[in-house]
């Protein structure tokens, strides 16, 4: 399609969203709702054939979950997505029935959960966006950044995008979904705005993941395995299935115990989780790939809902305004909440009064990340190497009240399917908190003070 801008109708009633990834498409096909024509730019080149790595998304070659939450509006906002994402290879499990899961407590037994879909990030990309692209209204131009926006006459005001090459490109209403690298303080700056502050916690968690081909094992009865660790043992483990008949696998680890990216130092490794489970998986399965390695993990807020001036027709969703510890596997779910508070502040606006609805939009989507932002900080600051603001008391109590729910969600029926609401960000938090609950979870006294290694859970145990 050609997309000179004479193609495009009047500023006020074309949208523009800075980024293909899940934020941005999610975005798009909100927009598309309210505006004649959504133009989506994205820097990388994308491929057209099938899924493909792409340099955008350097994150998309570890382990990526989908929360039953984040499912579910994007099956609202694309239906059928779910049958096409399966259709291409991802998995549909029942969470922690599928898995071999060791908390930091204990294995899960066979206690209620939650779906989650497990499937390569680039099969989850090109899927999405090849949804999105069949609402005609949308349009992507890849190999195209911005480089800055563009004030209305009155100062107040985003109008357009500034682009590499050619001239601006109108807008009546621009959402910067570019990510971790997203440029929006300096272009904010650059319009006179004050720069956000921000709130950081590090625990310097690092990722390495290989591909594996999946050996056959008609013995097997899980189908993905999660061996994490804890304060005292801070090494864990992923292993999920994917499309294309491959395993995999995604080494944990914080601080010096971060993992190594040599492909001689990977089974090792493995081999050094509390539970030899993982390693026992994969020490005879054919290795697919090197090892990869990911440090960017940092959790990050960009306070843009707390300045005191904000402009007219420009919001910041996604990463860009904040991102999390990805160990937690929230940033997919956020981004389909993010896009759920879009449209939900959008829905009784024509196109123009969108822009002026900015800030309003801005702080609505933000405090789409609110929960996934809490679970993430309280559990990096349990970490003593975390860099960021100490832990008050009450993220104090809130660590030692959780620890007990992880002890009763192992086993406890009724404790499980509450934690899982709560972790795949379906229910509220302070559904742990009824007093029904805390009655339960105190009844289990019993603190995580299992050993640092574990074997195999009863129910899972390899038969001999």
């Amino acid at each position: 399609m050609d997309d000179d801008m004479d193609n495009h109708p009047a500023g006020h009633d074309h949208a523009v969203v800075l980024g293909a990834g899940l934020a941005g498409l999610l975005a798009a096909r909100v927009l598309a709702k309210r505006f004649a024509c959504v133009t989506v730019l994205e820097r990388d080149e994308l491929a057209d054939a099938g899924p493909a790595f792409r340099p955008g998304v350097p994150q998309s070659r570890h382990v990526h979950v989908l929360w039953s939450r984040g499912l579910q509006l994007m099956e609202e906002l694309l239906p059928g997505v779910t049958r096409e994402l399966r259709s291409g290879g991802a998995s549909l499990l029942e969470s922690p029935r599928d898995l071999l899961w060791l908390s930091p407590a204990d294995w899960f037994g066979p206690v209620p959960g939650t779906r989650v879909l497990v499937g390569s990030r680039e099969l989850i990309d090109w899927t999405v966006r090849r949804e999105v692209l069949r609402d005609e209204r949308i349009r992507i131009r890849p190999g195209c950044p911005a480089t800055g926006l563009v004030a209305g006459p009155d100062g107040r005001s985003v109008t357009g995008v500034e682009l590499r090459e050619g001239e601006p490109l109108a807008a009546g209403f621009v959402v910067d979904a570019t990510g971790r690298t997203s440029k929006a303080p300096a272009w904010l700056a650059a319009l006179g705005y004050a720069a956000p502050k921000t709130t950081r916690y590090d625990s310097h968690l690092g990722y390495s993941s290989r591909y594996f081909e999946i050996p056959s094992d008609p013995a097997r009865r899980w189908q993905a395995m999660y061996v994490q660790g804890r304060p005292d043992s801070p090494r864990g483990g992923v292993l999920v299935p994917l499309d294309g008949g491959r395993w995999l696998a995604t080494l944990i680890g914080n601080g010096e115990d971060a993992p190594p990216t040599k492909d001689e130092e990977f089974l090792g490794f493995a081999r050094s989780l509390r539970s030899p489970a993982l390693y026992d998986a994969i020490r005879d399965a054919k290795p697919l790939s090197s090892p990869t390695g990911f440090r960017s993990t940092a959790n990050e807020w960009r306070h843009y809902e707390r300045l005191e001036r904000w402009p007219a027709g420009f919001v910041v969703l996604g990463d860009a305004a904040c991102r999390f510890n990805p160990v937690y596997g929230h940033g997919m779910t956020v981004a389909a909440l993010a896009a759920d508070a879009l449209a939900a502040e959008i829905r009784t606006l024509s196109a123009r009064d969108v822009a002026g609805a900015a800030r309003r939009i801005q702080r609505r989507t933000v405090a789409a990340a609110a929960v996934a932002w809490q679970i993430a900080t309280s559990e990096d600051l349990r970490y003593p190497g975390t860099e960021g603001p100490p832990p008050d008391r009450a993220t104090r109590m809130l660590q030692g009240y959780m620890s007990r729910v992880m002890v009763g969600a192992n086993s406890d029926p009724e404790i499980s399917g509450r934690f899982f609401g709560v972790l795949s960000l379906t229910a509220s938090p302070n559904t742990l908190l009824s007093p029904g609950t805390m009655i339960r979870v105190l009844s289990k006294w019993r603190l995580p003070t299992a050993p640092v290694t574990a074997d195999y859970p009863p129910h899972h145990r390899p038969q001999t």
